[in-house]
């Protein structure tokens, strides 16, 4: 497994042509790997190719890639980085590591940061008679409790100590009204995304893709690292050809 980061160009026009579809950066991402053909499917329990975008300025935006295989993003700095700073085949204009050796490192107990832009969604019905329809949590409390309701995946997002509380300690949490009060985590950066995908086979327009992806900050404490690693170069949620499911981690900052 690799982890890769790309800085992103924001003024060249071939980056803003990538930035407003993820549709279009997903297929470059992918182009990435040429032993990869554009019809495989990852494994359903093997690891696949994640990625995120993060903006943490308005021109540094940050290009996220887990990959079992080594990618090459030289299409990528021609269009959208700084082709002439990475003449030197020291600095392609990317950087991969290795990643398994920090998987290998994970153990029960330990803290990280974390970070991870998802597309939480649930399934309702709004007649009796109506099969039931995939739908994005649109409100910040439900997003938070779709991601505290994931299951065997390693971790568990840490509470806050009461010093950090607004509400008393021992207060029950009723109806997730408090989680943002409860937990180490926040929710930001909503969009709602939707673009045309490619025709099908038989020459027809298909659905739009419509998806609602929002980014978590928190922090967890590792619980079962054998089931981590499976979340890291697996992914979480629905929507990861466009974005999301990518978890990454980060050591802890300031006073804990």
């Amino acid at each position: 497994m690799f982890l890769t980061r790309f800085r992103v160009n924001t003024a060249r026009p071939g980056a803003r042509r990538l930035l407003s579809s993820p549709q279009v950066l997903h297929a470059a991402v992918m182009a990435s790997f040429p032993g990869l053909l554009p019809s495989d499917t990852p494994a359903p329990d093997g690891p696949r190719v994640l990625w995120r975008l993060d903006q943490n300025a308005r021109a540094e935006v940050l290009l996220y890639i887990v990959s079992p295989a080594r990618p090459d993003l030289t299409h990528l700095v021609e269009q959208a980085g700084w082709p002439a700073a990475a003449t030197d085949p020291e600095t392609p204009g990317w950087q991969t590591k290795p990643y398994a050796p920090f998987l290998d490192r994970l153990a029960a107990g330990q803290k990280w940061a974390f970070r991870l832009t998802a597309n939480p969604v649930h399934h309702i019905r709004r007649k009796p008679d109506e099969p039931k329809k995939r739908t994005a949590h649109l409100n910040p409390v439900h997003q938070m409790a779709w991601l505290l309701r994931q299951k065997d995946r390693g971790f568990r997002i840490l509470e806050k100590p009461d010093s950090k509380r607004l509400l008393p300690g021992g207060t029950t949490y009723k109806k997730h009204e408090h989680f943002g009060d409860q937990y180490e985590l926040t929710v930001r950066d909503k969009h709602g995304l939707s673009f045309d995908k490619s025709r099908s086979d038989d020459g027809t327009r298909k659905k739009p893709v419509t998806i609602v992806t929002v980014t978590f900050d928190g922090r967890l404490e590792v619980t079962d690292p054998v089931a981590l690693r499976r979340t890291l170069t697996q992914g979480i949620g629905k929507a990861k050809a466009y974005g999301c499911g990518l978890i990454t981690l980060a050591p802890l900052t300031g006073t804990e």
